[in-house]
């Protein structure tokens, strides 16, 4: 990878985020109605995890260029956990300061985004010590490199990824129990899932950098972690197909097309996921294609929220979720970022 190379793949996470900080700033300050007050903080927060992605690929290529120093190893974690802390302690403000149900939604949903966020974070953690995952894949034995991750090292890591998509799955189900209460609690609550299925492929991603990196990653791995974001993407998207047909309000549909877009960014986690397993000690002639598939998902996040888009000129409710996939659309191109740094970084050690 040559150094302008570099400067492009760490750009595109940053553009990305000047995207949704951007157009989510304009949503919220060009009116006051309740479509606009949800849809422009979650688009805003979305570019937290586009800041977390940019530690992420910033963390990697500089290992990759050969110009990753001590500042670096520390600052860029520190940035993305920064990043997670203010978008869930601004989520938690902005449904506890306000009694309307489009602040409830918002609240929620921004607080679970910087969930994701808090794991996206624990990748770029992972991820401080990539340059030694090409030097395992060629190797022949399971040794454990001294430079690697103690045992209870990647432990934490794993763990931090699970309480999170933990605390996502909890606060997704406790939210849907007390949907008779208002249906607000019902919006956030299946859209929390959607983010949960996210929280719980991060789990995937995270756990295969850290094993990968300490050299004791196992031939049953290269299956079992990318079927479980595979599974996560297919769980929201069919559950947001579901709840689209299972009832024609306006409501369903709003949730659906929202689980549909929170599939696709699993879809686009899956690249990352099934690059590094597929090229573990093993030839695979197709790596340069891996990156196509968050291309293919952002496109259809596009493709998506301009249906959205015509649909809100016939009902005002799904102004939100036209907008809300716009904002996936730049994560899933943030994503195919990293998987091209990824696989030029494992193709070229």
């Amino acid at each position: 990878m040559n150094y302008g190379i570099s400067v492009l793949f760490r750009a595109i996470p940053l553009l990305m985020a000047l995207f949704c900080f951007g157009y989510g700033t304009f949503i919220y300050v060009l009116g006051d109605d309740p479509s606009r007050l949800v849809a422009g903080p979650v688009v805003f927060s979305l570019g937290m995890i586009c800041i977390a992605l940019f530690a992420t690929a910033a963390t990697i290529i500089r290992q990759i260029i050969h110009t990753y120093g001590r500042n670096s190893k520390y600052a860029l974690p520190i940035i993305a956990y920064l990043s997670a802390v203010i978008t869930i302690i601004g989520g938690i403000v902005i449904f506890s300061t306000s009694d309307t149900p489009g602040a409830f939604v918002a609240g929620h949903v921004v607080a679970g985004v910087g969930l994701i966020t808090t794991c996206v974070a624990t990748a770029a953690t992972s991820s401080t010590r990539f340059s030694l995952i090409p030097l395992n894949s060629k190797a022949n034995g399971h040794d454990i490199p001294q430079e690697a991750f103690t045992d209870s090292q990647e432990r934490l890591l794993k763990g931090v990824a699970v309480v999170a998509s933990g605390a996502a799955w909890i606060w997704a189900f406790v939210l849907l129990g007390q949907s008779e209460i208002h249906p607000a609690y019902f919006v956030a609550g299946h859209v929390m899932i959607g983010l949960a299925c996210i929280c719980t492929s991060l789990i995937a991603l995270v756990a295969t950098i850290a094993r990968q990196v300490r050299n004791v990653y196992s031939a049953n791995e290269r299956n079992r972690w990318p079927r479980l974001v595979l599974l996560m993407g297919t769980v929201s998207l069919f559950w947001g197909v579901f709840v689209i047909f299972a009832d024609s309000s306006t409501t369903n549909g709003v949730i659906g097309y929202i689980m549909i877009g929170l599939g696709l960014v699993c879809y686009s986690i899956s690249s990352k996921v099934i690059l590094l397993a597929k090229i573990w000690r093993h030839e695979f002639k197709l790596s340069n294609r891996i990156p196509m598939i968050p291309i293919l998902t952002a496109l259809t996040c596009l493709f998506l929220a301009a249906f959205a888009f015509e649909l809100g000129t016939i009902h005002e409710d799904y102004f939100i979720p036209a907008r809300v996939l716009a904002g996936l659309g730049a994560i899933c191109f943030t994503l195919f970022s990293i998987v091209s740094i990824l696989e030029s970084g494992t193709s070229t050690q």
